[in-house]
């Protein structure tokens, strides 16, 4: 270990202009070794529990043991809309009216429900656009939605590619698609980040063109919300979908978010696949067979919202509002740009060199991922992500990473390729 690395790593620490929220989480304690605790990298798979979340689930634990039924009225935040108290802060982390969005499902569910209204394939205007390195669920999603149609995914799901001998999605070759054969695109869905390399996508820019050839564009965010500053009205964005596991902090198969855009939420002839809870709540209760869609994001639900499953995500969001996205990301930044300095010449970094083209993510290069993280994880307490064959994950999350834990691991990976 380099004492003079280690000392600036702390003094970064104690002189960052937004100090780490890390006593507010849960860190998983390092077995043996040298440090107490962890240096978490996995947010990007697994975000870490903050400290709060026991407590919010202790509390509807008590309100269903103390009232029954009577809960869904009459608890300290009512089961019957106990989404709506997430609806403002939903939007503020990603760039909406707070009508645009709603909190449900899982992120796949989300995206069948957005693509059963949105994706309506017609003439020679078919085909879906995907990046290849799209995360497995994606295309499986994509594929299945072709076959519904009665269209076959080989020929319908476009699938880009970098440049060869390149890493990256090149935001002009993607408008160069789009302009060309733009014709016989009815949806584009990227991944606003990559999952694997850690890409951010310029998605206004890539929006604006996706329209401008008469398809429609939504966009994964399951590794962009709560790590890059989002602008889905603003950019226009027909619909988004998100995971709340992540960055997000949410728990382990968490209850997923989802936008829909101003003008589409008002338009009741969408077709959607409905069920109770995508009615009027003013009506719901009147149990009428005839649904009434809301003009707001909810008209996409279906069940009543899971309470245990939504109160972490309350939690989570209250973190977020009290901190911002714009400061998070701004410490995001600082901690990549100091983690790819220490990590040049000893990794093979394929993570977006500009800090503006990557979220909070560096992924690197290596013969074999899942013994590297095997080996991190045991002598070093470092607990990073393995993607097969050869990709390890590094997410330094500016909510709970430090620089130390960046000193750590750039410092393990050089004593293991020593």
């Amino acid at each position: 270990m380099t004492t003079e690395q280690e000392a600036e790593a702390r003094r970064l620490d104690d002189t960052d202009p937004l100090p780490t929220l890390r006593a507010e989480f849960h860190v998983p304690p390092a077995p043996g070794g040298l440090y107490e605790e962890s240096a978490y990298f996995a947010g990007n798979s697994l975000g870490l529990q903050p400290r709060t979340v026991a407590g919010r689930i202790h509390e509807e634990l008590q309100d269903w043991a103390r009232l029954g039924v009577e809960g869904h009225t009459q608890a300290r935040r009512p089961w019957v809309d106990y989404h709506e108290p997430l609806r403002d802060p939903a939007a503020r982390l990603v760039g909406a009216l707070p009508h645009e969005v709603v909190a449900m499902n899982s992120l796949t569910v989300n995206l069948h429900l957005m693509m059963a209204t949105f994706y309506r394939p017609a003439g020679e205007r078919t085909r879906i656009v995907i990046e290849d390195s799209a995360f497995p669920s994606d295309s499986y999603a994509v594929a299945s939605q072709a076959v519904h149609h009665g269209l076959d995914p080989a020929e319908t799901v476009v699938r880009l590619r970098p440049r060869p001998g390149e890493e990256h999605l090149r935001t002009e070759d993607v408008v160069d698609l789009l302009e060309r054969d733009g014709h016989r695109i009815a949806l584009v869905m990227l991944g606003g980040v990559n999952y694997l390399t850690g890409q951010l996508m310029d998605m206004q820019a890539l929006t604006k063109t996706g329209h401008a050839a008469g398809a429609v564009v939504g966009w994964d965010l399951a590794h962009a919300a709560g790590n890059v500053p989002l602008h889905l009205h603003d950019w226009d964005v027909d619909f988004a979908a998100w995971c709340t596991y992540k960055y997000l902090n949410s728990g382990p198969g968490a209850v997923a978010g989802c936008f829909v855009h101003e003008r589409h939420v008002r338009d009741t002839s969408l077709p959607r696949l409905a069920g109770w809870w995508g009615t009027d709540p003013a009506t719901r209760f009147r149990m009428d067979p005839v649904i009434a869609p809301p003009a707001s994001a909810d008209a996409w639900q279906l069940s009543n919202p899971p309470i245990m499953a939504l109160a972490p995500v309350l939690a989570s969001l209250e973190l977020f509002d009290r901190v911002g996205m714009d400061a998070l990301r701004a410490r995001s930044e600082r901690l990549t740009a100091y983690l790819a300095a220490r990590l040049d010449g000893v990794a093979d970094v394929i993570t977006p060199a500009d800090p503006a083209a990557r979220g909070c993510q560096l992924s690197i290069r290596v013969p074999d991922a899942s013994s590297l993280v095997r080996a991190l994880a045991g002598s070093y307490g470092i607990i990073a992500d393995a993607r097969e064959p050869d990709v390890v994950r590094l997410a330094p999350v500016p909510l709970y990473n430090t620089f130390h834990d960046c000193h750590r691991v750039a410092d393990a990976l050089t004593s293991l390729n020593g």
